[in-house]
This record gives C-alpha cells, sequence and structure tokens, in this order.
C-alpha cells in the first residue's frame, strides 16, 4: 500500500513539474527577413558566389576546350607530345578544382565570408532571443526552422515578433 501511494504522489509531483514548463518557438527565417544588414549580407554573398561560379565554369570550360583540341589532334601527336598535353589537361583540371574546393569547399572563401557577414547578425538575434525568453519566463525556446521536429504549434507559442521588436524592428514589415 505504502509503495503505491508512494508512487503515486512521484507521478502526480512529476506531472505537476511537466505541466510548469513554458515552451515557446521562433522563426528565424522570418526574423532574419526583417533585418536590412541580414539582406544586404546575402546579396553580397550571392554576388560572390556568381562571379566565383563564373570563375569555376571558366576554368572547367578550358580543360573541356584543351580535352577536345586533344582529342582532334590525337591521332597526329607523337607519343611524348601526347603524354604532355594530357599532363596540362590534367593539372588545369587539378587547378580547376582547386580554385572550386578554395572558394566553395568547407572553410572556403565563401564559408569565411558568410561567417564574418552573417555571425554578428545570428548572435544579435540569439541575445534578443535570450531576453525575450527570460522576460516571458520561458523555460525553452526551439527553432521552427532547426531540424527539431515541430508537429503542431500554437500561434500563441510564437515569440518571433517579440525578438524582431526586441531588435528594433517592426514586425511584418520586411526589409528590402
Amino acid at each position: 500500500m505504502k509503495k503505491i501511494l508512494l508512487i503515486c504522489c512521484f507521478t502526480l509531483i512529476s506531472g505537476l513539474s511537466a505541466f510548469a514548463q513554458r515552451f515557446a518557438y521562433v522563426d528565424s527565417e522570418y526574423i532574419l527577413k526583417h533585418i536590412p544588414e541580414y539582406l544586404s549580407a546575402q546579396k553580397q554573398l550571392d554576388a560572390l558566389s556568381q562571379q566565383w561560379q563564373k570563375e569555376v565554369d571558366g576554368r572547367f570550360a578550358e580543360v573541356e576546350k584543351m580535352y577536345k583540341a586533344y582529342q582532334a589532334d590525337q591521332v597526329l601527336l607523337t607519343d611524348e607530345m601526347r603524354k604532355r598535353r594530357e599532363n596540362e589537361i590534367v593539372e588545369r583540371e587539378k587547378e580547376a578544382k582547386e580554385f572550386q574546393r578554395q572558394k566553395f569547399g568547407f572553410e572556403g572563401e565563401l564559408y569565411q565570408q558568410r561567417v564574418k557577414l552573417v555571425k554578428p547578425i545570428q548572435e544579435r538575434v540569439a541575445k534578443a532571443v535570450e531576453a525575450v525568453a527570460e522576460n516571458g519566463g520561458l523555460d525553452m525556446v526551439f527553432d521552427k526552422n532547426s531540424n527539431v521536429i515541430m508537429l503542431y504549434a500554437s500561434l500563441r507559442l510564437d515569440k518571433s515578433n517579440d525578438v524582431i521588436t526586441r531588435l528594433g524592428y517592426k514586425p511584418g514589415t520586411l526589409a528590402k
């Protein structure tokens, strides 16, 4: 009997403490769309990406052109000339791939620029989320756009507009 009573008390206390936790969520994509500096940073990153992609495409087009010329001339070349041109084509292809890796690879120049331009904005948003959570007495705040699966979210729990206001922007007026 004591065990049953103890189990019931434990279950009741656990259930009450679970209800005491307060949750909310924010939509980070929606918040970032309200920040003009973020949109400006994205435009800069897109421009850099397009410029570098054109350079990468140009280098690979040059390799392709060299290969087609080699195929056309292959029957007329001596073994030594053939080896030299093959090595030249392979070297140019390696250079193109290395350039592509330097610009777009893991921790490449595009990644470094993204960190330089976007990280300070993300830190401001994180501080604003933390302040909204503390002011609202929230225990947890989820990001709607992260890998956390959210099957249902009441609009009452959405604190995105509070974060936008905290950052000094007006909710509903997207940055241009």
